[in-house]
């Protein structure tokens, strides 16, 4: 026992960290093995997140909107929210493309072949992107994950349960209570994160190999250096416009962000990022319920901004084609635009670049070079997706009065047994 209380007695950083190192040197010294032996831990921790990640938005969703009905309107907040969504992303699109401009990524990397199981992807037009957010059937929405039709759903049921008033009170108490007990499942889920981070970065270093990087290593460091400028000086910059300070977010969103960039789903990575924002960063939990899951689906300032941006250069670059001032703002508009309107299609990375490469007439055959080092780059561009879908509930409760100042000032970097911190006295 007193081992385990010195276990949980590291920050929760540390221990994600330490695990990130020793699965590097596992991947390492096993090779292909470490895909055998250490996967399995990996894919057990994704499968366990994944298992929460509905029922507790479905929970939370449904209780967020019959308390915010007394605070404020669902409906500003929503407003403002989305909001800052297009505002943060249109900011990545310029970091992207002033990146890709100042490093060349796509010049004089010879010639590339295109992966073999390369296909141009399928855009679903805007009006059935609208159609699927509405479910046919709640349960198999629920049943196989689909969290805009469960967010849909969920907020039907919530407006419902505040319309019907007092008759509903002790269904509404039951919700409510349902949410505490899917964020208690949470909690516990989480502390294995060290477990899976160890597997699942095992198996990538054992398994990926160096030499698919190495053609090209100059566009994998530029994203890199784009997502991290984007990251650091563009979320920073708007956090201290806030008078908040930045150091103190991004150590209360370290648990979502490591998650982010083991597991490279901004769904998995779902409820940790939002168990970070309310115990980590004061955020109204009841606001964050909603803001939240909604980011996870939408909001994608490095798959839907940073990343089409980069590609988009990069396969100019290579093909030797100068992009016009039209075009540059064709980039910029289907980027903010497009990464709404594929919300919940999957594959997001390359559906959104499918999407801006068509509206700027650049040759599809392009992004098939990328897709070797895709799963390397998925891990910076999940980072940040995950990141601003952490900021920008910040920012807005920042706004709205419903942030918890004195949380946010004593950020803490562990999400897992402990109870919430106390008020300062």
């Amino acid at each position: 026992m007193k081992l385990w209380a010195r276990w949980f007695r590291i920050p929760f950083w540390q221990r994600v960290l330490g695990a990130f190192v020793l699965g590097a040197l596992a991947g390492w010294a096993l090779g292909d093995r470490a895909g055998t032996w250490l996967q399995p831990l990996g894919t057990l921790y994704v499968q366990l997140i994944r298992m929460i990640a509905t029922p507790l938005v479905f929970f939370a969703v449904i209780h967020a909107v019959s308390a915010l009905r007394g605070q404020k309107s669902v409906a500003a907040l929503g407003g403002r929210t989305f909001v800052w969504f297009a505002v943060t992303a249109a900011l990545a699109v310029g970091v992207g493309l002033g990146t890709a401009a100042l490093t060349k990524p796509g010049v004089g990397v010879g010639t590339l072949q295109v992966t073999g199981d390369y296909k141009p992807r399928q855009v679903p037009g805007p009006v059935q992107v609208l159609l699927d957010v509405v479910p046919t059937n709640p349960f198999a929405a629920l049943a196989e994950g689909k969290m805009l039709q469960v967010i849909f759903f969920a907020g039907l049921l919530g407006f419902a349960l505040v319309k019907l008033g007092e008759r509903t009170e002790r269904l509404r108490k039951l919700v409510g209570e349902a949410s505490d007990a899917m964020i208690q499942v949470t909690r516990f889920v989480l502390e294995l994160t060290p477990l899976g981070t160890f597997g699942l970065i095992a198996a990538l270093v054992g398994t990926y190999g160096f030499e698919r990087l190495l053609p090209l290593g100059t566009f994998v460091l530029t994203l890199y250096l784009a997502c991290a400028v984007h990251v650091v000086f563009v979320y920073g910059g708007l956090l201290a416009a806030h008078g908040l300070n930045p150091l103190r977010f991004f150590r209360g969103a370290a648990p979502g962000m490591q998650v982010a960039f083991v597991s490279s789903s901004s769904f998995a990575s779902m409820p940790v990022a939002l168990r970070s924002v309310t115990h980590n960063l004061g955020v109204n939990r009841d606001y964050a319920a909603f803001a939240v899951p909604l980011g996870a689906t939408i909001k994608m300032d490095g798959c839907g901004a940073i990343y089409p941006a980069m590609t988009s250069l990069f396969i100019a670059q290579y093909f030797g084609l100068t992009l016009s001032a039209p075009q540059l703002f064709i980039i910029l508009l289907a980027s903010v635009l497009g990464s709404f309107g594929t919300a919940g299609v999957p594959g997001t990375a390359v559906v959104m670049t499918t999407v801006v490469l068509s509206a700027a007439g650049l040759p599809l055959e392009g992004l098939g070079y990328l897709l070797a080092i895709d799963r390397v780059l998925d891990m910076m561009r999940t980072l940040t997706n995950v990141t601003g879908q952490m900021l920008v509930p910040v920012l807005v409760a920042r706004e709205e009065g419903l942030l918890d100042l004195d949380v946010y000032n004593r950020a803490s970097s562990n999400v897992g047994l402990e109870e919430p911190p106390s008020p300062a006295a």
